[in-house]
């Protein structure tokens, strides 16, 4: 496990003396094949030189996160705009999905890859593809070309923040993770608070191509940095081994069934019961090869892959299994909430686009309120379990509060129940590394927290998907049953499914109706962030405290 204090009563004193702390920045682990390597993984030094030294290598990649998090919120923002634009609202979900997804597919790739070929180096990759992916969004002449730029921003976003989390547990003792980590995620934080206002800007003035066109340059700004000034490169020796026979060294095998059975998987609940019924030939298709993928990874995993890309061993280890249910359910309800608050207050208040993703800052605020305060307490008590419960109460109680309460027309002080979920989200963020940490080898570290952050991204689909088809699925009911009889029904069915505006400019009883409608079906996907949060807090339960 990660290194940690283990001095009791019986410690003699003078020990130190004689032993002192490892000071070294360096401790290797190496891979005993006849092509073997030698990598070299920093380690903690307590010197003041080396607080600066961290704080130089994270303060580069805040830059990188604080994209990546802006552009979450800022696609949150306009979906329903971009959707609109090409008469398609009822896909408006797949411009979140399909980053999801390809997030989901990649995201295990990231810890080896970074094992083998060094943190900044994929850390490059992912700007590279994050960058692309930007300017395809913003030149895409109908909507699967800009879902497509969302599947290659997804692959530069799955090692962005994951990559910042491995860099900072490389560097840092456990007991101060959680303190930079809360450094990293006011980064996270600033952005999602502003993604969500600057992207609804600048939808209502010059065009929302210009809210994906706008990340390019900052990207490339993020990527020079990286490339001209980090230097956290480890030290590798590698013998015969030439860079492209380090290729072999990875587990294609095994995460192209991963991320197949991932993927199938989460697209059967995306298009199941709306956009084509259970029981439809292709959707059972997509079942079975998700459950037929998921057998061959386990397979390959247990019998053949000489490295797995993901030991199976981890979901053995009850410190990792109750860390990637927690963060997977807390972030399910996170995101499926702020995909429908925007929503929300466009329906209810006539919202601009600005206005209605202004209204995700108080969650996002919350937030980094949590992050800063499981920083702070576990560095100062070395405790992380009680502030995971506090986490997950704290977001139980959100959801439960809008389900009761967000019927339509709500205050100022009403809309402000979205921070304490944004609350609990932030610490279990935080807390939930820490427990994973705390109950893994240093050389498992990099594949178990790629796997924490696949938990998330899949959590984030899983929210959307889900919260995205209980509510179309309410709709086309609610409406038909609202508006039977009404002269018409059929088109303003249709109408009111694909374009957020025509529902916006409705008046009258026919607008009061289909309001309705959607008012009581946000409230079902609210009922959906309640299960998540209560499966959030039976985790927390069973997280296991180690001494830091």
């Amino acid at each position: 496990m990660i290194q940690k204090s283990r001095d009791d009563e019986s410690t003699p004193l003078l020990l130190d003396a004689k032993t002192p702390e490892v000071t070294s920045y360096n401790k290797s682990f190496i891979h005993s094949d006849e092509e073997s390597t030698i990598y070299t993984i920093p380690l903690v030094d307590p010197s003041p030189e080396s607080s600066r030294n961290i704080a130089g290598v994270i303060s580069i990649l805040l830059l990188g996160v604080f994209i990546a998090n802006a552009d979450g919120s800022l696609v949150l923002a306009t979906s329903g705009t971009i959707s609109s634009e090409f008469n398609d609202l009822g896909n408006a979900g797949w411009l979140i999905s399909s980053y999801m997804l390809a997030m989901c597919a990649t995201q295990s790739l990231y810890g080896k890859l970074s094992d083998i070929y060094g943190r900044k180096s994929t850390i490059l990759a992912s700007y590279v593809f994050f960058a692309l992916g930007c300017a395809i969004c913003g030149l895409g002449w109908n909507l699967p070309v800009v879902v497509v730029g969302r599947l290659v921003a997804g692959v530069g976003g799955a090692g962005i923040n994951c990559l910042v989390s491995i860099v900072t547990a490389d560097m840092v003792p456990i007991r101060e993770i959680a303190k930079w980590r809360s450094y990293v995620n006011i980064a996270a934080t600033t952005g999602r608070s502003l993604g969500g206002p600057i992207g609804g800007f600048l939808t209502d003035t010059i065009g929302w191509r210009w809210s994906f066109l706008a990340q390019c340059p900052p990207t490339i700004l993020a990527l020079m940095l990286v490339l001209w000034k980090l230097d956290i490169t480890p030290q590798q020796t590698c013998g015969k081994q030439f860079h492209f026979s380090k290729l072999r060294r990875i587990d294609f095998l095994g995460s192209i069934f991963l991320s197949v059975s991932i993927v199938c998987g989460l697209m059967v609940l995306d298009l199941g019961g709306h956009r084509m019924p259970w029981t439809d030939l292709k959707l059972l298709s997509l079942f079975g090869i998700s459950v037929a993928a998921g057998i061959l990874f386990f397979l390959i995993e247990g019998f053949w892959a000489k490295e797995p890309i993901f030991p199976l061993r981890l979901l053995r280890n009850r410190d990792v299994l109750t860390s990637y249910i927690n963060l997977g359910f807390q972030s399910g309800a996170q995101m499926a909430m702020m995909m429908l608050v925007p929503i929300y207050f466009q329906i209810t208040d006539h919202a601009t686009f600005t206005t209605a993703g202004a209204h995700l800052i108080p969650s996002v605020i919350g937030n980094a309120v949590g992050g800063l305060l499981a920083g702070y307490i576990i560095h100062k008590t070395g405790h992380y379990k009680p502030i995971l419960l506090l986490g997950a109460l704290s977001s139980l109680t959100s959801y439960t509060l809008l389900l009761l309460r967000w019927h339509g027309h709500t205050s100022f002080l009403e809309s402000l129940y979205i921070i304490p979920g944004g609350f609990g989200n932030g610490i279990a963020l935080s807390a939930s590394f820490i427990g994973l940490t705390a109950g893994v080898e240093q050389e498992e570290l990099a594949i178990a927290t790629s796997g924490l952050f696949l938990s998330a991204n899949v959590g984030c689909v899983v929210g959307v998907s889900g919260a995205g088809s209980v509510m179309e699925a309410g709709l086309e009911k609610g409406l038909r049953v609202a508006l039977e009889g009404w002269e018409g029904s059929q088109t303003i069915i249709e109408r009111a499914l694909s374009d957020i505006e025509y529902v916006r400019n409705l008046d009258g009883k026919l607008g009061e109706l289909v309001k309705i409608v959607y008012v009581n079906c946000l409230s079902y996907t609210h009922a959906l962030s309640v299960f998540a949060a209560v499966v959030a807090l039976i985790a927390a339960c069973c997280v296991r405290q180690h001494r830091l």
